[in-house]
């Protein structure tokens, strides 16, 4: 947050944040709701080959106590939402956690073809930016530890190589002790889940539902641009700009995406000479007004599926 807020004008900003049109919030609100109605159904597509049909209800409910969770700790809130369905539907948490990372794999090729896209459209920005904000900034935060990014690349493609190579080498005597046998077990258990992908029985759901989920997104990021007299004029083309670097912001492993979407989100609209405070303004918008709406509804999802049930 401070990398995102230094050097800024913060009577601009709060000058920005107050005079904002906060109706074009509420429908961005309603977008992100929807996305997240949309994701407890396909999640729930996903659960169905394993053997066992969780409710829409109690699949959302799980699904926002994981997004509360990842505002405490990053990446979290996967695990947290296949206990939390798990032990009220009684399903295994270790193949809930394999359609949990089919789930991620789609949202990550989503991604990519969406970039794909713009760049195939001749949209020069993302590329530009992810450039020049993103790699080359990595780039040489290694190089300064490493001396080069090349050196560390190679050296942990190394342990993992060897570490897979003693993994299947002593599967066997790791299996008699117990730690490894109930990784084992977990394993096997992802692995199952995973194999979900294969035995969808709705498919032309699970393909609707994750473009209803990413035309969400989309319409989610782009109407709070209405909001702000600055940033009026982007169209819904420069929209998909700002859901791409959105969402590889969102993937940082950062709380909530706190900092990084906001200084992600405000330098991407320094190309389209918006200025700086400007910029920060829609992004503190964007991402408080979905983050109100995970607080109040991932709260109300905890006390919802945790309550004990009264005796008969």
């Amino acid at each position: 947050m401070w990398l995102a807020f230094r050097s800024v004008d913060f009577i601009k900003l709060y000058q920005d944040i107050k005079e904002a049109n906060y109706t074009w919030l509420l429908l961005s609100v309603f977008f992100g709701f929807a996305a997240y109605l949309s994701r407890a159904r396909r999640w729930m597509l996903l659960i169905t080959p394993l053997g066992y049909k969780p409710t829409f209800l109690n699949s959302y409910n799980a699904l926002m106590v994981g997004y509360l969770a990842n505002l405490a700790l990053p990446r979290i809130g996967e695990i947290t939402r296949c206990v939390a369905l798990g032990k009220k539907e009684k399903i295994p948490v270790d193949q809930l956690v394999g359609t949990v990372l089919i789930e991620r794999a789609i949202d990550v090729i989503s991604l990519i073809l969406i970039m794909i896209v713009l760049i195939f459209t001749g949209s020069l920005e993302i590329g530009n930016f992810i450039n020049e904000s993103i790699i080359i900034p990595i780039e040489q935060s290694v190089a300064t530890v490493f001396g080069t990014a090349r050196i560390l690349w190679i050296t942990l493609m190394i342990l993992a190589a060897t570490t897979l190579a003693l993994t299947i080498i002593y599967r066997r005597n790791l299996t008699k002790i117990k730690f490894f046998a109930k990784l084992f077990g977990i394993v096997k258990g992802i692995v199952n889940g995973l194999n979900t992908i294969t035995n969808l029985k709705h498919k032309r759901e699970f393909i609707f539902h994750t473009l209803f989920i990413w035309i969400c997104y989309l319409l989610m990021t782009w109407v709070v641009v209405f909001s702000l007299q600055a940033t009026s004029h982007l169209t819904i083309g420069n929209g998909i700009f700002l859901l791409v670097i959105g969402g590889l912001a969102m993937a940082a492993p950062v709380q909530g995406g706190f900092g990084a979407f906001h200084y992600i989100i405000s330098r991407g609209l320094l190309i389209y000479n918006i200025p700086l405070e400007d910029g920060l303004a829609y992004a503190l918008l964007t991402h408080e007004s979905q983050l109100i709406l995970v607080m109040i509804t991932g709260i109300i999802a905890f006390f919802h599926i945790f309550k004990k049930r009264s005796p008969n």
